[in-house]
Formats: structure tokens, C-alpha cells, sequence
């Protein structure tokens, strides 16, 4: 039907049935794709979430916050069979335009489902363009293709920052990523993952932070460096220590050195051997001690339920 920039399908859809969403990031690692939507409605959007998962093959997981959705997704084209209130919205294709650094999703759904394919997604923050096909409403079908920046996803682990007299990592962690927020950077989440709490070396609490990005391959070593800038001015500690994960999903070695870390001491030298042959940087900030919990984090990012979970 037409391609349409956010700003004029603002113009010409301008009806009162129809409700822009927040925001649309996507995320590629290979034939991944990680699509992040801030939903115009919190708890209502999990009608949503429940729909996409039982009509889209192509979708992996899908989870929502709030009104933040999450679906991993296969790149590939799986036509939906929509029916009313059974299956009547989801994801019938996932494409990567890698010269055009683009994701392009294809949203289809029936009646109010169908309005939200194109016109209430293709109004929000970070969409490049929309492809209205349908146009959707009432009882008709809906159907869009949603163009969005492709970015890779950055994971950034962050241990002892604070001292037995002040400070906090949990706080100065967050502080950090809205600062690279204001410059410009996608900061997605922040994630509390619990340690051993018997651990001697803890300050109290013993947690560490896992900061998650969304990020231009080229801006990658900018905000790494920019973190770490950050760090060294803010940190109270001379343990500071950061991991970094690139990419979508977490290596099994990697999930079982934080549930150890999470059970039971860890030394130094186990989280740089495991660092080194899973190929993620691990960098003493001002020490090698925060190595250890810092490495842990990125373990655990993307269950949070298992993060915040106490083994006393």
C-alpha cells in the first residue's frame, strides 16, 4: 500500500483508535534476531505476547516487562494461519539486509491486531520506515513490514566499585548507563545478579551488574572505552573489574560458572581461564578481584528470575 516514514504516518493515520508505540530496537547475531517493542500498554499487551507465541514459528522465546516485549526470533518466512481470538496476530517474516544494516520484520494480524501490525508499531521510536501492505481495522486483516537499524547486542558485567563505608554497584552501574543514554547509546537494561553470600571478599550484599546495549558494530569500542572512562573517574574501589559478552545468547560454560559463582567461592584465576577460551575480554578497572563477579553477570543476564535467587 505505502511506505511511510514514522513522522508521516503520524499524518496521514491521525484516527483515535490508533496508539503509537514507544519504541522498536532489533538486534542480529547471525540468524538471530533479538526484537525488543516498548508496547503502548502494559499489562493489556500481554494478550499480544500470547498471541505471537501460538501463531509465529519463527519466534524462539518471548517474554514481556511492563510493556517492554522481547522475542527472539529466526531470520525466514513462515505465513500465518490467523483466526479470530486462536491466532489473531504474529510474526510471518524475519529479514537482514546486512548492506543496508536493516531488520525487517512482517507483523500480521486481524481487526485491532491488525492495526497495531503497521500503523500504531511503524509510529514509534527507532523505526527507520514502514511498509503498510494492509492496512487493518474492524474485521479486516492488517499486515506491515517494520524496518529498524540493525544493531548487535553488548553485555557489560560490572564488579566492585564500592568500599565497606560507601558506595553502591548496583546505583553507580545504572548512573553509568544513563549517562551513555544521554550520549546517545541504547541502554536496554540492568540486571542485579546475586552471589555467594558467604563470600569474605564481599563488600555486604554481594551482587554484581550486568548492563545490557543495543549498539552499532562501529560505536562498540566507543562506548566499551567511554564505560571504562566512566568507571575509573567513579569507582570507590581498587577492585573494579568489567566482562563483556558480545552477541545474542550465552555460552552453557558460561551459565555454569555463574550458578557456581552463585553457590560457592570462585578464584580469579578460574574466571580468567574461562574468559580466555570463551573469548570475552575481562579487564581489571582498577583491580583483578571484581574479575569474578563481574564475568559471573553476564551468566545470568537473560533470566532474572535465577539472578536475584539466594543460595544460603
Amino acid at each position: 500500500m505505502a511506505i511511510l516514514k514514522p513522522e508521516e504516518l503520524k499524518e496521514k493515520f491521525d484516527d483515535p483508535w490508533i496508539a503509537p508505540y514507544e519504541k522498536v530496537i532489533t538486534m542480529a547475531d547471525g540468524d538471530i534476531v533479538e526484537l525488543i517493542e516498548y508496547h503502548p500498554c502494559p499489562s493489556g499487551s500481554n494478550w499480544l505476547l500470547y498471541q505471537y507465541q501460538h501463531s509465529s514459528e519463527l519466534i524462539i522465546d518471548a517474554k514481556r516487562d511492563g510493556n517492554k516485549h522481547t522475542y527472539l526470533c529466526k531470520v525466514g518466512k513462515k505465513p500465518i494461519d490467523l483466526k479470530a481470538s486462536i491466532n489473531a496476530a504474529g510474526i510471518e517474516e524475519v529479514a537482514i539486509d546486512e548492506e543496508a544494516k536493516e531488520v525487517k520484520v512482517t507483523h500480521g494480524g486481524l481487526a485491532g491486531a491488525g492495526v497495531g501490525a503497521g500503523m500504531c508499531r511503524g509510529m514509534g521510536e527507532g523505526v527507520k520506515y514502514v511498509d503498510v501492505l494492509e492496512v487493518g481495522g474492524g474485521s479486516k486483516e492488517g499486515k506491515a513490514t517494520v524496518v529498524t537499524p540493525k544493531y548487535e547486542k553488548l553485555v557489560i558485567g560490572i564488579d566492585d566499585t564500592d568500599v565497606k563505608d560507601a558506595g553502591a554497584t548496583w546505583t553507580m552501574a545504572h548512573n553509568i548507563g544513563l549517562q551513555l543514554k544521554e550520549e546517545g547509546f541504547e541502554y536496554l537494561d540492568h540486571i542485579i545478579v546475586q552471589l555467594f553470600p558467604h563470600n569474605p571478599h564481599k563488600t555486604q550484599n554481594c551482587v554484581s551488574i550486568a548492563l545490557t546495549f543495543a549498539v552499532m558494530e562501529e560505536d562498540k569500542d566507543k562506548l566499551i572505552s567511554r564505560l571504562i572512562e566512566i568507571l575509573e573517574h567513579d569507582t570507590l574501589s581498587d577492585k573494579t573489574a568489567i566482562a563483556i559478552l558480545e552477541g545474542i545468547g550465552i555460552p552453557p560454560k558460561l551459565r555454569e560458572y555463574a550458578m557456581a559463582t552463585k553457590t560457592g567461592m570462585m578464584d580469579v584465576e578460574t574466571a580468567e581461564k574461562l574468559a580466555e577460551e570463551l573469548d570475552i575480554p575481562l579487564i581489571a578497572v582498577t583491580g583483578d578481584q571484581g574479575k569474578v563477579g563481574a564475568l559471573a553477570a553476564l551468566g545470568l543476564h537473560d533470566d532474572v528470575d535465577e539472578a536475584v535467587k539466594v543460595y544460603y
